[in-house]
């Protein structure tokens, strides 16, 4: 849209929507940039292990388990070993199926 992405996250990150992950992350997106920090392989794992509690329990957590899909979706395109800010590039493919239709 023409905006200067490193502006936008500057700006966010310093209102009320700011965060951790939007100061801290938000500009090795834009840069393309996914060097570890915490990789998916290992936010994988955890989701995994809180979606077989959910079910263990009965719950029906339709946010986690679309996390979950995003996350298996970038494990299988081989980016495993990628920090987790990489899951833009679950959100940015129209094609992926793991990507939910109310997108």
């Amino acid at each position: 849209a023409g905006l200067d992405a490193d502006a936008v996250v500057r700006a966010v990150g310093a209102g009320a929507a700011g965060s951790w992950a939007m100061n801290n992350l938000g500009h090795k997106v834009v840069a393309n940039d996914f060097a570890p920090g915490f990789m998916i392989e290992h936010m994988a794992k955890d989701l995994g292990i809180a979606v077989s509690e959910a079910e263990r329990l009965g719950l029906e957590l339709p946010g986690l388990a679309n996390a979950r899909r995003l996350y298996d979706a970038l494990l299988a395109a081989g980016h495993g070993r990628d920090g987790t800010q990489a899951l833009v590039l679950a959100l940015d493919s129209p094609t992926n199926p793991a990507v939910s239709p109310c997108r």
